[in-house]
């Protein structure tokens, strides 16, 4: 018989499948699926009977093998037998109570009105974070109690329709009512310098700050370092060529403040050159000597006995007055545009002693006596 040319089949397939050959591949693969989804030793309806087979309690069928149990538990009678016993077990199961709400007693006391309050808005002026300040005044508050303070959402409250730009800081304190204050619906910086109450006894005042977080943390960039030019003194005066000595230790001026590093010392100037000797210029007098003292009488004339071939040195005259000095006979006029000398004509120097004479020899007293004869006589 040729299966191959059936209608509906293939060239090489074999045949269009019989339906118990569908039959038996469906249950195949419903059993792969369940050994994939379903532990059989948790199956509260799988049993196996003394007989070797396996059985379901809840649809009382009997199965060869696992693999036709877990076929069975894939199919339309055994869910629908799944449902009904569901739906009996929730009929039949005591209907449990619901649990109890825990109910908050209100306490009811007299109240007296609202108390004062002071809000400020401050801001970092480095940063420019923005926070809050409030002041609250309690006067009448009791010694044993203390303001409490928290943040209520806009969907919490009934007073206003709710509207999520905006939250709400609530203040409590007997006897006083309860008081809110609408602020924007920003997350709230609760670091430690960020948020901080404070209630003061002696005042009655209570104190809340908080700072709202920032979207953008801003970087602060360090301000360049500015070194400032250190004014120095001018340098001493040198004397006579020569610079100061150095201060010692402990005449020093101390280091400036901050540690602020000197610019290094300028070098020193040299020391200038002595101006050159210039000679006196030709046809000019040399500058006399400076006269001694007026007050000085001259020094008296020696006591001790000089030889007697030697004269006495003549007294030193007295000098004459600058006016009447006498212009020498010898000097050269002065030349045109110098303006004469008006300084004082110092005296003649003393004159030294003459040395001793000695007497002639015979050969130079002839050669003097002899009269001179011309030549030619």
């Amino acid at each position: 018989m040729d299966f191959q040319h059936r209608p509906g089949g293939k060239t090489g397939s074999g045949g269009v499948a019989s339906s118990s050959e569908s039959n038996r591949d469906r249950r195949e693969r419903l059993r792969q699926l369940a050994l994939e989804t379903i532990d059989i030793n948790k199956d509260p309806y799988f049993m196996k009977n003394h007989l070797g087979s396996y059985e379901c309690k809840l649809c009382l069928t009997l199965h060869n093998n696992e693999g036709s149990y877990l076929a069975h538990t894939q199919g339309k009678k055994h869910q629908t037998n799944l449902a009904r016993r569901a739906a009996k077990e929730a009929k039949e199961a005591p209907a449990q109570p619901a649990p109890e709400k825990v109910k908050v007693e209100v306490k009811k006391f007299v109240k007296i009105g609202r108390p004062g309050y002071k809000v400020t808005k401050q801001k970092d002026p480095e940063v420019g974070q923005q926070s809050l300040l409030f002041q609250i005044d309690y006067p009448e508050i009791s010694d044993s109690v203390i303001p409490r303070h928290r943040f209520m959402s806009a969907y919490e409250q009934r007073i206003e329709p709710p509207d999520r730009r905006w939250q709400y800081l609530l203040m409590a304190a007997e006897p006083y009512e309860t008081i809110a204050f609408k602020v924007p619906s920003r997350e709230i910086d609760k670091a430690e310098m960020k948020f901080w109450t404070h209630w003061n006894r002696e005042t009655k005042q209570f104190f809340l700050q908080f700072h709202f977080k920032m979207d953008k943390p801003i970087i602060i960039q360090p301000l360049p370092t500015v070194t400032l030019p250190v004014k120095r003194p001018p340098p001493p005066p040198l004397m006579n060529g020569l610079p100061p000595r150095p201060p010692a230790l402990e005449n020093r001026p101390p280091p400036p403040p901050g540690g602020i590093a000197l610019p290094p010392m300028p070098p020193m100037p040299a020391p200038p050159a002595p101006p050159p000797v210039l000679p006196p210029p030709t046809g000019l007098p040399p500058p006399p000597a400076l006269p001694p003292p007026p007050s000085l009488p001259p020094p008296p004339p020696s006591a001790a006995p000089l030889p007697s071939a030697a004269p006495p040195p003549p007294p030193a005259a007295a000098p004459p007055p600058p006016s009447a000095a006498p212009q020498p006979s010898g000097a050269p006029p002065p030349p045109s545009g110098v303006p004469p000398s008006t300084s004082t004509v110092l005296p003649p120097a003393p004159v030294a002693h003459p040395t001793m004479l000695r007497p002639p020899l015979p050969s130079e007293s002839t050669a003097s006596a002899a009269p001179t004869q011309p030549p030619g006589n």
